[in-house]
């Protein structure tokens, strides 16, 4: 039975949890979306209805939201012990519960606001997690006080074997239950989470086509990072799989987590790729223009198309294939570039330096191929950006050792 929800006096909703469902002033609200701080128009034209946060001060992404028609997330920031946070100093504790309720009290009223997401992954790499849970119970104990309007959420990196157990005896005053899930994972991941007992709403926070834990990798440990192409197939996929499950997509903008392209809808300068396709396929949108992005058909060692990497020896050269196209008949351009493997390896999307770049390497580059020479002993990948004239994209790339 739903809640009695009173309506607000201001512009602000009152978002309520209703069984496994979200109510924004008593009417069911399908959580939809991206994470990421890219154009919220564009997201908003898609069919997404809500975009993530992390942390910070919430207040210009808050206020783009409510011009695009879009609800958020607003992430609290809660310290994570992997990165130093110490919750055995009574101090920094009350001084971080002190900073997210000012947060909360300053924004609760905005109209976009959606509901709080405490933390993100703050249990992920550690050998005990039973201090992480007291943490995110005070937080969400500080909200449900302060804003009683907007449901707390609390971020976990997938279900574990009992997380979500530990969840629902530790924290009680959280209210919706977000997962941050990839891959074939997602196909269970809302099942697993009830079989812990989850009774309430789940978002899946974060979803992609294949977490780079979970990819097949070279000898020398380089993942290999899927096409956009091929990433956009899996995202259509999963998005059906799960249903009237929240699904948030990551990343509704560009980083470096591996590779400048692993996790990134968007490239640099803002061209969107066949993902955001998928997106408004799943949830009646459309993307700029009724475009379509450029498609990677292959990407291959030119004299060996069943390699998954390339190998040559110093003073050598190699040799890249790329057979792509345009559904719409678009031109294209094709651009190359070479980086040295990344030798920073975050954690739970823990910020990573940029690999450097060479661009003299790269050898009578075109649209169909390009070869790469005049590079010391080490390893490295080879990576290729189509873009059409109307503003979308396709990336690939292919890992390569040198002798």
């Amino acid at each position: 039975m739903a809640q009695t929800t009173r309506q607000p006096a201001d512009q602000s909703s009152i978002v309520t949890v209703d069984g496994t469902g979200i109510l924004v002033n008593g009417k069911p609200f399908a959580v939809r979306g991206a994470a990421g701080e890219g154009p919220l128009d564009e997201l908003a034209a898609l069919g997404a209805t809500t975009v993530r946060l992390y942390g910070g001060d919430p207040g210009p992404m808050l206020d783009a939201a409510q011009k695009a028609g879009l609800k958020v997330i607003a992430g609290l920031w809660v310290g994570q012990p992997r990165q130093g946070a110490n919750y055995a100093d009574p101090a920094f504790a009350a001084r971080q519960l002190a900073e997210l309720q000012s947060i909360v009290e300053k924004y609760r009223r905005h109209p976009a606001l959606l509901m709080w997401g405490i933390g993100n992954e703050v249990e992920v790499d550690l050998a005990d997690d039973s201090p992480v849970w007291p943490v995110l119970e005070q937080a969400a104990a500080m909200v449900r006080r302060v804003d009683p309007d907007h449901p707390t959420l609390a971020v976990l990196a997938e279900t574990g074997t009992d997380k979500v157990r530990k969840l629902i005896a530790r924290a009680p005053s959280l209210e919706a239950l977000g997962l941050n899930s990839y891959g074939d994972a997602l196909y269970s991941v809302t099942d697993r989470a009830r079989a812990q007992g989850w009774r309430g709403p789940i978002i899946v926070t974060e979803l992609g086509a294949l977490g780079q834990w979970q990819a097949a990798h070279a000898p020398w440990g380089a993942p290999f990072e899927p096409s956009s192409t091929q990433k956009a197939i899996q995202l259509r996929r999963y998005l059906e799989a799960l249903g009237d499950t929240g699904a948030i997509v990551f990343l509704w903008g560009q980083k470096q987590e591996v590779t400048p392209s692993w996790h990134s809808l968007l490239l640099p300068g803002g061209a969107w790729t066949e993902g955001a396709e998928a997106m408004a396929e799943a949830w009646g949108g459309r993307t700029p223009g009724g475009n379509h992005a450029p498609r990677i058909v292959s990407l291959r060692v030119a004299d060996d198309a069943s390699a998954p990497f390339a190998s040559w020896p110093e003073g050598g050269e190699g040799a890249f294939a790329l057979e792509a196209l345009d559904p719409d008949g678009d031109p294209i351009e094709v651009r190359w570039s070479v980086m040295a493997e990344s030798a920073s390896r975050g954690i739970g999307g823990d910020a990573e330096a940029v690999p450097p770049a060479f661009p003299a390497a790269v050898r009578l580059a075109g649209p169909t191929g390009a070869r790469i020479a005049g590079l010391p002993p080490g390893h490295y990948r080879v990576f290729v950006e189509i873009l059409d004239t109307r503003g979308a994209a396709a990336t690939a790339n292919m890992p390569f050792e040198v002798r």
